[in-house]
């Protein structure tokens, strides 16, 4: 596992994600361990949370690091694969004698990591991972993102909302997701809030991760006619079903909710057009109102190495995430002046924090005290364009209200077309 990290990180110039303590620092480093997917279905995502850390840890030493100590990062290559999640994190703790932890990234790596991080009793803030703690419970485990005190539901609620505002009211809803945890967690608050909202499930199917052909998927939802398909995808089969719904031509009154590759930059400059119509969940975008203290600087260094590393340019969606936990991490122990795993995650249990991605107060299970998931559709989006995603011109935002920037373009059939 070190040899494919470290190849790794010397043919991308992240030689310092190892070696990363400062020269103008000579105490002992704190080592500051993680698990992050550089290769496999995430590693678009990953390497880009990479840089975050590096950018993090480089802003840390260059103010006198922690404890007066500089800090190192020492991160593993999950593979995008939850399996290898425990192995790595029982070697960070046991071995490699890490003094912090964060991550891993995402909710099935996340649920995958946690019985060992409870067994070892330390703290760790876990990056988009949707209700990883709903069943574990653990008082050292906090997420870093903004689903709120009802994780489950958070990823639909948006989507729901603005469904059983349209006139008519679309009565039926197909449901379809990946079978793994992230998948499974948000069609359960999916099944949640339709029951709530009075909507009629005429279709509720998984499909193996490992799926590449998503038509069959797309006809079988297209043959029970629903009003309204919501999706539950992972970044790998984002795409695929995205493609599937234009190539067929999907012809319900609202399709989208959480396809998380969408998310991503390049994805959404690969899909072009295919994206028009689709109403989805984002959790962080280039709109005024989520521009904090430090994200513009932030924003900035990411941009400047990003591109020789050939990732996502832009950046919005995932680095700052992966900074704030760094943050939140640090202000922590700053505070408490100590490693000590309980008293760190008693200082975050009870305090207030101001990140670059806003201010984060954390509560049951870890989770954002307060939700701010954003609902969002895209819209006359062009083909092979990047320039179009520096802002939300083509994703207003259409829930929740205090963040609305656009009101939604209905049935999905009108939204396809260019306006």
């Amino acid at each position: 596992m070190v040899g494919v990290l470290l190849r790794f990180i010397r043919t991308c110039g992240f030689v310092m994600v190892v070696m990363g303590a400062s020269t103008a620092l000579s105490a002992e480093p704190i080592r500051i361990g993680c698990s992050v997917a550089l290769t496999g279905g995430f590693a678009a995502i990953g390497k880009q949370l990479m840089v975050a850390y590096q950018i993090w840890r480089d802003d840390v030493n260059a103010k006198g690091g922690l404890l007066g100590r500089p800090v190192e990062l020492l991160c593993y290559d999950d593979q995008s694969n939850p399996s290898n999640a425990p192995s790595i994190y029982t070697k960070l703790i046991d071995l490699d004698k890490v003094d912090l932890i964060v991550g891993p990234y995402g909710t099935n790596i996340v649920a995958a990591a946690l019985p060992v991080i409870m067994q070892h009793q330390m703290t760790t803030i876990g990056l988009l991972a949707n209700a990883a703690n709903s069943q574990f419970h653990y008082q050292r485990y906090f997420a870093m993102i903004p689903s709120g005190p009802e994780p489950k539901k958070s990823f639909s609620t948006g989507f729901l909302e603005l469904a059983r505002a349209q006139n008519p009211r679309p009565q039926t809803i197909a449901l379809i997701g990946a079978d793994g945890e992230f998948s499974q967690n948000a069609l359960d608050g999916a099944r949640a809030n339709v029951k709530e909202m009075g909507f009629t499930v005429v279709h509720d199917r998984n499909y193996p991760p490992s799926t590449t052909d998503f038509a069959p998927i797309i006809r079988a939802v297209k043959a029970t006619n629903p009003d309204i398909l919501y999706v539950a995808a992972t970044p790998p089969d984002s795409v695929g079903i995205a493609r599937a719904a234009d190539e067929i031509g999907l012809n319900v009154k609202m399709f989208g909710g959480s396809l998380l590759g969408l998310i991503v930059t390049a994805v959404k400059v690969q899909l072009g057009p295919a994206l028009n119509g689709i109403v989805n969940v984002e959790t962080f975008l280039p709109a005024p109102k989520f521009i904090f203290p430090g994200t513009r600087e932030l924003l900035d260094k990411y941009a400047a190495i990003a591109p020789g590393q050939g990732l996502d340019p832009l950046g919005y969606s995932f680095p700052p995430f992966a900074y704030a936990a760094g943050q939140v991490l640090a202000a922590a122990v700053t505070a408490t002046n100590s490693l000590d795993h309980e008293k760190i995650a008693a200082y975050i249990h009870t305090n207030t924090f101001n990140t670059v991605i806003g201010e984060v107060t954390f509560g049951k299970d870890g989770e954002w005290a307060k939700e701010r998931t954003v609902a969002v559709q895209y819209r006359d989006v062009l083909p092979n364009n990047l320039d179009q995603f520096r802002d939300t011109a083509h994703e207003p935002i259409l829930w929740p209200p205090e963040f609305k920037s656009g009101d939604i373009i209905y049935p999905y059939s009108e939204a396809r077309k260019k306006h």
